[in-house]
């Protein structure tokens, strides 16, 4: 039996996708640049500090960097779709390792001044734009499309082990070589997966049976974001996607805020017990990242009910009497987050036709950039008007009643023929190879 061809004890493993070997390359050489990234991230706040002298400039820096993926994020999905998607990825690596290596420089000489520490967060932002929509579906492009749920949890996975090594490697760079060192560590981070591409082998869809196939007026690559932003406010569970995800994200996801709060208010223990709740945290996504290696078919109401199942779980949170108690809640609400991560991320990357998918992941950098940024300052001022624990029960109770209302909406479309697609299942299968022909 050939290795795309698994026998079916195989096809619900979570790690199915490492029998692809341009998977195993691809895993291990994000796993070195997510390092890199928490590397460079753990000292740059830092950084900052050091050369202005102000929190606040900070803040400013930060927002500069993520200013493109609210304004240009439709605009670098419209590029993904229109060049090549390894060449893509690859000059876009490598730009990022350019502008690591640059802000390395200029901490070594001691050359870096406040305006081009902006230009230089301003640029990272602009390249993040095409970067972060091509890597992604540079990664699907490499399994089959029943495997791109257990592909997107390993990338889930690999983020958190690299985020801890990266953190726990900062400390020690600093230390032994300088703030440069994270820099420079980041740039060669960039620089190993600009390498690793060119040799990536990307599956042959036409032989893929869950695959989609783009018809032949959009098989040549097309550059106009309009499109992107008709498709994605036209299609129900992409919308859907979105609301649900956008509540989420504001009302119940900002723990570093509310739980921070929460320990060291209500429940009178100091920073060393967040730090315990942040491993546990770690510890369910982990976990939820193995689990939702398992789906198959993810789809949007499982995403709703995921939701539910943490808004539930949040509200638990606010009512906590102990530390203990909180410890025990928060492990199971990070592994619904990185199951409902997972299957929306999935829904999103496979339900547009391919020839669309960068364009939407685009419109989706705006909106979770738009909403990552007012979540924190809405959850701050209910924090303050209410306490954590109110903060934490009347987010909950948004979030609840937002997805118990979606699935209750989807439950009363559900019903059709027995022939008919159910609205949240896989793409048709491919066309067969005389068909295909026409595309081509």
């Amino acid at each position: 039996m050939s290795a795309l061809a698994p026998a079916p004890a195989t096809r619900r493993s979570p790690w199915r996708c490492l029998r692809y070997p341009s998977m195993r390359w691809w895993s291990a050489a994000n796993l070195v640049s997510n390092a890199g990234t928490w590397m460079q991230l753990t000292v740059q706040n830092l950084l900052v500090l050091q050369v202005t002298g102000s929190a606040a400039m900070t803040g400013v820096s930060l927002a500069v960097q993520a200013g493109p993926g609210l304004l240009l994020g439709l605009l670098g999905g419209a590029a993904v779709d229109a060049w090549p998607r390894k060449l893509t990825a690859a000059v876009s690596q490598a730009a990022l390792g350019a502008v690591a290596f640059t802000t390395a420089a200029l901490v070594a000489f001691g050359a870096l001044n406040v305006p081009l520490l902006l230009i230089l967060s301003a640029v990272t932002g602009v390249i993040a734009t095409v970067d972060n929509p091509a890597c992604a579906l540079l990664g699907n492009d490499l399994v089959r499309t029943r495997d791109v749920p257990s592909a997107i949890a390993l990338g889930s996975a690999v983020h958190s082990v690299g985020r801890l090594a990266g953190t726990a490697l900062a400390g020690g760079a600093v230390v032994l070589f300088g703030t440069a060192a994270a820099f420079v560590a980041n740039g060669l981070s960039f620089v190993f997966v600009a390498a690793v591409i060119p040799f990536l082998r990307l599956i042959d869809r036409s032989t893929d049976p869950d695959a989609q196939v783009a018809p032949a007026e959009a098989a040549r690559p097309s550059a106009d974001p309009r499109e992107g932003l008709r498709f994605f406010f036209g299609r129900p569970r992409l919308v859907a996607l979105a609301a649900i995800t956008g509540l989420s994200a504001i009302f119940g996801r900002n723990y570093a805020l509310t739980l921070a709060v929460l320990v060291t208010g209500p429940l009178a223990a100091g920073p060393g017990a967040f730090g315990t709740v942040s491993t546990a945290l770690a510890i369910g996504g982990i976990a939820g990242a193995l689990l939702a290696g398992l789906l198959q078919r993810p789809s949007v109401r499982l995403v709703a009910a995921m939701a539910g199942a943490g808004a539930v779980l949040q509200i638990a949170t606010g009512f906590t009497p102990t530390l203990a108690l909180l410890i025990l809640l928060v492990i199971p609400m990070a592994v619904v987050e990185s199951v409902s991560d997972t299957a929306g991320t999935t829904v999103l990357q496979t339900d547009p036709p391919p020839h669309m998918r960068g364009r939407v992941l685009g419109v989706w950098r705006s909106l979770s950039t738009g909403w990552g940024l007012i979540g924190p300052p809405v959850i701050g001022v209910l924090m303050e008007l209410a306490g954590a624990r109110a903060a934490l029960v009347a987010g909950g109770l948004v979030i609840a009643i937002a997805a118990t209302a979606g699935l209750a909406l989807a439950t009363r479309r559900a019903p059709r023929p027995a022939a008919e697609t159910a609205p949240d299942s896989e793409p048709a299968p491919a066309p067969r190879p005389a068909e295909l022909a026409a595309v081509a």
